[in-house]
């Protein structure tokens, strides 16, 4: 089972390489593809150095100070993360329009303009790193939350400042956790459309919606998603020999509350300066401003319901699905790790890739199936089986955790008593690993919510979600009506990002739940 699901997983990265070395190419230079995975290539640098810095800062303060609003920004910090990239990008995009509220307000009042372009490359980078900085934030919290706080003391008795200790001890033993969530973030970067589109600003993944929407050229755009699967590939690997053999904590540390050192002063006014402003970047000023120019419109609750249903639908269904293939392959893992390792690099490939790799399936599913109601069913399936491909590695790592629980003994104890394996992995291991099953759930579910370039391009006739819709409204520059979608999925995935949040605050050994 846990080979069918590794199949699955991988059908289609095949796909996209077969559709690669097919003929009827566009009209698109090689030259095109290498600018394209230069701009790519760039905005992952940026995002990557970006998130970094300001993710770790913000999880070292919220973890080991105490200052003003400290409680509240140690899970609001995580709420960008319910918020789509292109939602920030809208908002941004107008804000720093020519005609947009904020350069006319410093032209008025100051008599000069901002020089800051929106809609170009840097522009991107601040919009992505908003958006992605949630990713680090949430791992090296976690990480500085399970720290054994001996080696800290250890560093403080040997004269070393607050922030010695952090440069020189702490952050060396989260890097494990800072790779991943970089990795992440560069994942995410990577696969993203609806914001760099938005932006003007031309990647790989742009290229891959281009060449098959504009070119009607399934291969060209096999052909600009070979070099993002082969950086997907890079980079899981980066992510998996980060993490290897880096276990600094030790099984059999001694844990104890954390003494979080308190700031005073000037110290404290900076630390709560700091985070307000990134959550005022990342999400208040952006949020805010969709609101009131949503406001401006009367929405169409009729259409944008009917989209708040499909986009639960798909989200149900593809959390559902993919937490099926991932529990399978987590407990074959023990037998086929390598399976879980070939499954884990559909996370790092691109919606758009994934659809791509779908498109010669789902062009003879149609043909197969011409009415309307076997079309939607056809399209939902595609769509649901693209989900579950990328997404599976998500649900697959706090399965995994969830199954580490399990000791040998009790599954031992199980064979004993009769069960059979599948018996003993009903009675023992789903039971213990529920709360991570639910995790895993929560998570994809989230990912789907925001999910654009796949739905774009494998969703049915007149099946459009939220980012759908959004996505339209915004490619018609009708910003306003573009805005109540956008903030609908944020509406609908933060109490999934709030729970996942307290989740991680009470994970430290010893915590209370």
């Amino acid at each position: 089972m846990a080979l069918g699901a590794a199949v699955v997983a991988l059908a289609p990265l095949a796909g996209v390489v077969w559709a690669a070395m097919q003929p009827g190419l566009a009209d698109i230079a090689g030259k095109d593809v290498a600018r394209y995975a230069l701009t790519s290539g760039a905005l992952a640098l940026g995002v990557a150095a970006a998130t970094a810095v300001v993710g770790s800062l913000a999880a070292w303060l919220t973890a080991m100070h105490r200052f003003p609003g400290r409680d509240v920004f140690a899970w609001a910090l995580a709420l960008p993360l319910a918020a789509p990239a292109f939602a920030l990008a809208y908002a941004y995009a107008q804000l720093f329009d020519v005609a947009g509220p904020l350069r006319m307000g410093m032209r008025a009042g100051f008599g000069w303009d901002l020089p800051i372009q929106m809609r170009s490359a840097p522009g991107a980078i601040f919009v992505l790193s908003c958006a992605f900085y949630p990713y680090v934030f949430l791992a090296m919290r976690a990480a500085f939350l399970n720290q054994s706080v001996h080696p800290l003391e250890a560093a403080r008795t040997l004269g070393c400042s607050a922030r010695q200790a952090f440069v020189q001890v702490a952050l060396p033993l989260a890097r494990p956790a800072l790779a991943a969530g970089m990795a992440l973030a560069v994942m995410e970067t990577l696969a993203d459309y609806g914001a760099v589109q938005f932006l003007s600003v031309q990647t790989l993944t742009t290229g891959v919606v281009r060449a098959w929407s504009v070119y009607g050229s399934p291969a060209s755009a096999a052909r600009f998603a070979l070099p993002l699967l082969a950086t997907a590939a890079v980079l899981l690997w980066l992510e998996r020999w980060g993490r290897r053999g880096r276990g600094y904590e030790s099984a059999h540390a001694r844990y104890r509350p954390l003494q979080a050192e308190a700031l005073t002063g000037w110290r404290a006014v900076a630390a709560t300066g700091f985070c307000l402003t990134l959550l005022t970047l990342a999400l208040i000023l952006p949020v805010g401003f969709l609101l009131l120019r949503s406001l401006e419109v009367t929405p169409g609750w009729s259409r944008l319901l009917a989209a708040a249903g499909r986009t639960l639908g798909m989200g149900a269904l593809g959390a559902g699905a993919t937490v099926i293939l991932a529990t399978l392959l987590a407990l074959g893992a023990t037998r086929l790790p390598v399976t879980a390792r070939i499954a884990s690099l559909g996370y790092a490939t691109p919606g758009a890739v994934m659809a791509i790799g779908l498109l010669a399936p789902a062009a003879v599913l149609w043909r197969l199936s011409p009415g309307s109601s076997s079309g939607l069913v056809v399209g939902v399936a595609l769509l649901t089986y693209a989900y579950a491909a990328r997404l599976m590695a998500a649900a697959l790592e706090p399965i995994e955790a969830g199954f580490a629980k399990v000791t040998p003994a009790m599954i031992g104890a199980a064979r004993n008593l009769g069960r059979s394996e599948t018996g003993a992995a009903l009675a023992i291991q789903l039971p213990i690993a529920r709360g991570a099953l639910l995790t895993a759930a929560l998570i994809v579910f989230i990912d789907v919510l925001k999910e654009l370039p796949a739905t774009l391009i494998l969703r049915p006739f007149d099946f459009d979600t939220l980012a759908v819709l959004a996505s339209n409204y915004a490619g018609d520059e009708r910003l306003p009506q573009a805005g109540w979608p956008a903030l609908m999925i944020i509406a609908l995935a933060l109490p999934g990002v709030i729970w996942l949040t307290r989740k991680i605050a009470a994970s430290r050994p010893g915590a209370s739940q």
